[in-house]
């Protein structure tokens, strides 16, 4: 096996700097991304309250659904990145049309089964002033599901090639379109009656819908992707590519619907503390998700640059990125740390005038702050694993820690204890904490086990 033939696949040696290169542009990419709901938030709630409420919800049930059909789909990438380090170009092009395909099917599906929620709105309890809103605002949505699955699928290919930052000034044109666009659907026009916040959902689907003919486009006259062209020669849905992709992408998508849902049921569990609790929750996990951001993206680069030289058989170049991205995961924590200590107290007055809900808000960013270190450890650890394609076991160590430690210690501190909501989150600490040191044993072992000939992924 060689380990240093750089020239054969045109791998850079492994540095900080490349890292970075590719990380800063997947999190404005995140970050563009984010602030759709941030702005269907803040436009709808314009409207009136029942309008926010409408958008609150629905974007509470179907924001699951989607991350866990990006989450399926973002195998194309550790694919993708194997097939570029190993210097086969042929390869690439079956993976992104059989992920199109798979796109499309779980895109339709994922469509269909947000037609289909609001008949379980007596089931989830959903205020009879708010269903009508909030089911128009699903059935819009659920039209731009498969421009989001097709499109996840072309991100991850140009990503996996090296060339992330196309799709940040796609995201970011994106975001500046969708203001008009939620305008015209929220208050009516040019043949488009006012739907009010619901209308949040059809501007949503129609920017999707433009967003990916214009990734399309690029690609397909872009110079860099002239070698794979993934649109030549279109073949019929394959099995054996696209259960390929189920294999590595199933367990991404599980973990994060894990992580997701667990947050998700945070509401409900703290719901009978009180409005304060749960507005002081919901503020604190504003903060700390945009915070995660950061350890995201620097995960989701080091799964590109892993897979690269997973393709090469490069196992000192693994190695060496393994302990450069620890290093910037423990650097990037420890500033986020001591940034939000010294300022919490003024990031929750943002939020809320209410000063009860500031105080206990105030409190609960203290838990934030103390699992930072490990929060940013596990999502890299996870990162570099799905480099490699190690999929399966951290999804059960993710399963063992978020639900069979975080929540049943969170939610018998928040109802059993005084320490309310503070319980939750430090059931929450707690249960990082536990995904560090079980990741972080995996990564450890595959480290050991390589080169890559023996490495086995079971």
């Amino acid at each position: 096996m060689s380990t240093t033939n750089y020239s054969a696949s045109d791998l850079p040696p492994p540095s900080l700097g490349s890292i970075l290169k590719f990380t800063w542009p997947i999190l404005l990419t995140q970050s563009a991304q984010a602030g759709f709901g941030l702005l269907d938030t803040i436009m709808g709630g314009r409207v009136s309250a029942a309008d926010l409420a409408a958008v609150s919800i629905g974007a509470g049930l179907w924001l699951p659904l989607f991350l866990l059909i990006v989450g399926v789909l973002s195998a194309v990438t550790p694919l993708v990145a194997e097939a570029k380090g190993a210097n086969q170009p042929k390869a690439i092009r079956p993976l992104v049309q059989q992920g199109i395909w798979l796109a499309l099917g779980l895109g339709v599906a994922g469509g269909l089964l947000l037609q289909l929620i609001p008949l379980a709105f007596d089931w989830l309890k959903t205020p009879l002033e708010l269903r009508a809103k909030t089911a128009l605002y699903l059935h819009g949505i659920a039209l731009g599901l498969p421009a989001i699955g097709i499109y996840a699928v072309l991100r991850c290919y140009i990503e996996a090639l090296g060339f992330p930052r196309p799709v940040t000034v796609i995201s970011f044109l994106a975001l500046a379109v969708n203001i008009p666009v939620n305008w015209w659907f929220i208050y009516g026009g040019l043949g488009v009656p006012a739907l009010g916040g619901a209308g949040c959902g059809f501007a949503t689907a129609l920017v999707q819908w433009g967003m990916l003919a214009v990734l399309i486009g690029y690609i397909q006259f872009a110079a860099p992707f002239q070698q794979t062209k993934p649109f030549l020669n279109w073949s019929r849905p394959q099995w054996l590519i696209k259960r390929k992709i189920l294999h590595v992408g199933l367990p991404i998508g599980a973990a994060v619907f894990f992580e997701t849902s667990l947050f998700g049921l945070a509401a409900i569990v703290l719901a009978p503390l009180g409005a304060v609790a749960v507005a002081a929750h919901q503020v604190t996990l504003s903060v700390t998700s945009q915070l995660f951001m950061i350890p995201l993206s620097l995960g989701i680069a080091l799964t590109i640059l892993t897979g690269q030289r997973y393709g090469a058989q490069d196992s000192v170049g693994i190695k060496q990125l393994w302990r450069y991205g620890f290093g910037l995961a423990i650097t990037s924590a420890l500033a986020m740390m001591i940034l939000l200590a010294l300022t919490r107290h003024q990031l929750v007055t943002v939020y809320t005038d209410d000063l009860g809900t500031q105080e206990l808000a105030a409190q609960l960013l203290l838990f934030a702050v103390a699992y930072q270190l490990v929060d940013a450890c596990q999502v890299v650890a996870a990162g570099c694993l799905r480099g490699i394609q190690d999929t399966r076991r951290p999804m059960w160590l993710t399963l063992f820690s978020y639900w069979l430690v975080a929540f049943p210690v969170g939610f018998y501190l928040a109802r059993y204890t005084a320490m309310g909501a503070k319980g939750f989150w430090l059931g929450l600490a707690v249960g990082l904490t536990v995904a560090a040191i079980l990741l972080g044993w995996r990564i450890r072992g595959q480290a050991r086990r390589l080169p890559l000939q023996t490495l086995r992924l079971s």
